[in-house]
């Protein structure tokens, strides 16, 4: 049988696989996170009709004659370009704004995907439309992550409650009137609470001295007279400064002695009362910052982002997930924008990367070169056909 119609088969059959791979690609136009591919071709093995000569002194070197035995699909390779962002201000929706790869576990196995449209389940885990578990790390009680840990589902339920902390530093700012009457006294009450949440105040009372202006603090338990404060004619505090009462701090040696002014006031202090979860949001670190009921705002996980050493490597396992293969080499799991991942952007999704205008350029090439090669096979049948007329 003539060599040209096997090479028309292998044609139709390589073409054939590029307009599969092409209409993959056009039908995941829309498919979030989605990475398009491309086929690559190559020659098959070559006949070789004649072997090259070598030169000598009286003759000149002859080339090899090859007849080629037609083509076959050599790759196909994932493109992972950069999708375009699509707001979706849903705050669960992750997107990765780099290289990089959510890490999701499905039974026993770990998947990776470009996905990062999360839900949260009736357990509060983090999931995927699927049910994949995002993985990363959980947050301790006061806030702390150790990235260095083992990965785990991430969970973050409704109940999530943040624990009372007492109340230990307080500090004072404003000014103090340094033209008031001797005798002047000025009360300022600060909240406070203790290792229960429960709420209490403490009173400090300024009053106008001869040479500055004593202080006594009072808790409703302890009452302390601190060291009477003095300023100089800059205004700027020269003695005292600091009282302690009970077990709380109060610091007091940023205020000033001015005339004309009574801006004295508690500008800082920490401790609070316990708090239940009520929003979050996700930093481009990865870090999930919860909002709490009593108004603070503290880590409770974060996500984890795996790199690899050659992504294209990887094995798609449907539901825009991958898989390792023993080219893509082991998963790099870190923190996001470290380590050469990506950053995250919350309430945003990755579109599909695929280039319409190109796919479509792709479907044309794949048409006129399936065409090209059915003509090889018509023409090599017309061939075989007058040889069998030869008989007549």
């Amino acid at each position: 049988m003539l060599r040209s119609l096997f090479s028309g088969i292998s044609g139709l059959r390589s073409h054939q696989t590029m307009l599969d791979v092409t209409g993959n690609n056009i039908a995941n136009v829309n498919t979030t996170g989605f990475k398009a591919s491309q086929t690559q071709f190559q020659d098959t093995l070559s006949q070789v009709l004649t072997n090259a000569g070598a030169p000598t002194a009286t003759a000149g070197g002859t080339n090899p004659a090859q007849v080629g035995l037609g083509v076959k699909v050599s790759a196909i390779s994932t493109n992972f370009q950069q999708g375009a962002a699509q707001t979706t201000n849903r705050s669960t929706d992750v997107m990765i704004s780099g290289d990089g790869f959510f890490a999701v576990k499905s039974g026993a196995q770990t998947f990776y995907t470009r996905n990062g449209s999360f839900d949260f389940d009736a357990q509060g885990r983090l999931v995927t439309s699927e049910g994949a578990f995002v993985q990363g790390w959980a947050a301790d009680a006061s806030g702390n992550i150790d990235t260095a840990g083992i990965l785990s589902n991430l969970t973050l339920p409704m109940t999530t409650l943040v624990g009372a902390q007492p109340t230990t530093n307080i500090k004072f700012g404003g000014n103090l009137p340094s033209d008031a009457a001797v005798g002047t006294t000025l009360v300022r009450d600060v909240e406070v609470f203790d290792s229960l949440g429960n709420a209490g105040t403490v009173s400090l009372t300024f009053t106008r001295t001869a040479t500055g202006w004593g202080v006594q603090g009072s808790d409703g338990t302890n009452t302390v007279n601190g060291a009477e404060m003095q300023f100089d004619a800059s205004g700027v505090l020269t003695a005292g400064g600091t009282i302690t009462v009970g077990s709380r701090t109060i610091d007091l040696a940023t205020v000033t002695g001015y005339a004309a002014l009574t801006t004295v006031e508690a500008i800082s202090k920490d401790g609070s009362q316990a708090g239940a979860l009520q929003s979050f949001q996700i930093n481009a670190d990865g870090t999930i910052i919860g909002a709490f009921s009593n108004g603070t705002k503290q880590p409770v996980g974060r996500i984890a982002i795996a790199t690899f050493a050659n992504p294209v490597g990887l094995q798609k396992a449907g539901g825009s997930m991958y898989e390792t293969s023993v080219n893509s080499g082991d998963a790099a799991v870190g923190v996001a924008g470290e380590g050469g991942r990506g950053g995250l952007i919350g309430g945003a999704l990755e579109m599909s990367n695929v280039d319409l205008s190109q796919e479509f350029t792709n479907l044309i090439i794949a048409q006129r070169g399936f065409q090209a090669n059915s003509r090889v096979i018509t023409t090599s049948d017309e061939l075989l056909q007058e040889l069998v007329n030869l008989k007549r």
